[in-house]
């Protein structure tokens, strides 16, 4: 919330009245998430504002990448693969993501925020690895997350799949209750089915995919936390605003020599 007021504190600087805007409906979001997250918000509206909008709503491709990827981010909550986002960008917003754009997006969006440190109200980073703190390879995440959430440990990658197939069966469960779930949907849940259940025939049960998700996700959750919570100490103590948002470059450099 503080790096978005300062964005539009900067916004308004440079009179640009349609930014502040946008920045400003953008705070007003994060401030009921907030709210909620807190317990401070005990009676939401009658008809909140979902985190993703239905597939047909809007037309995704006047949509920049950068904004792509964040809505997919945002619906799954957890660091994802290229591969992953443009599944969930092509499932719930009927539109194609443009993966070949993504391998300069990070470096692009590192470079914007130590040239304007926060004028942007979010960015578009790589997660951490929870042992060197270095930019995890083929990962994104969104650099308003807190941190312990864009750090990734030896469990993370299992708690992931666990985690964004709920969060996936949620926003589906959503839309099928207005109508049958289109086919893309039905195949990337189906996906995530395979992967919890094993080889499943028969329709797909959102509810068993739920509650099976939920099973394993409370065997790992606790674990996978503390590496995670751990490492995003020694993150906070060791590097600046720029490193901790997209990695320490630096060790992952030292790595690579000791490996060669």
């Amino acid at each position: 919330m503080q790096h978005l007021q300062q964005a539009i504190r900067q916004a308004l600087t440079q009179h640009d009245t349609a930014q502040a805007g946008v920045l400003g409906e953008e705070l007003r979001r994060t401030q009921r998430a907030w709210n909620v997250l807190c317990g401070l918000e005990d009676d939401p509206p009658a008809q909140p504002e979902p985190a993703v909008p239905p597939a047909a709503v809007g037309n995704p491709g006047v949509l920049p990448v950068r904004d792509q990827v964040r809505e997919a981010l945002a619906l799954l909550t957890v660091p994802a693969a290229p591969k992953l986002l443009s599944q969930v960008r092509h499932a719930f917003f009927s539109g194609a993501l443009n993966t070949a754009r993504l391998t300069t997006l990070r470096r692009d969006e590192e470079r914007s925020f130590r040239s304007a440190p926060y004028a942007r109200p979010y960015y578009i980073c790589s997660a951490l690895t929870a042992d060197l703190l270095s930019p995890a390879r083929g990962l994104l995440a969104l650099s308003t997350w807190p941190l312990e959430q864009r750090i990734v440990g030896p469990l993370s990658q299992r708690v992931h799949v666990l985690t964004s197939a709920l969060r996936l069966v949620e926003a589906a469960e959503r839309l099928a209750a207005d109508a049958p779930l289109p086919q893309p949907i039905e195949q990337l849940l189906g996906q995530y089915n395979r992967d919890i259940h094993g080889s499943v025939r028969g329709p797909l049960d959102l509810d068993a995919l739920r509650r099976a998700a939920a099973a394993e996700l409370e065997i790992h959750a606790d674990d996978d936390a503390d590496t995670r919570v751990e490492a995003a100490r020694r993150a906070r103590r060791q590097l600046g605003d720029a490193e901790q948002i997209f990695g320490n470059i630096l060790r992952n450099t030292t790595r690579l020599r000791r490996t060669s």
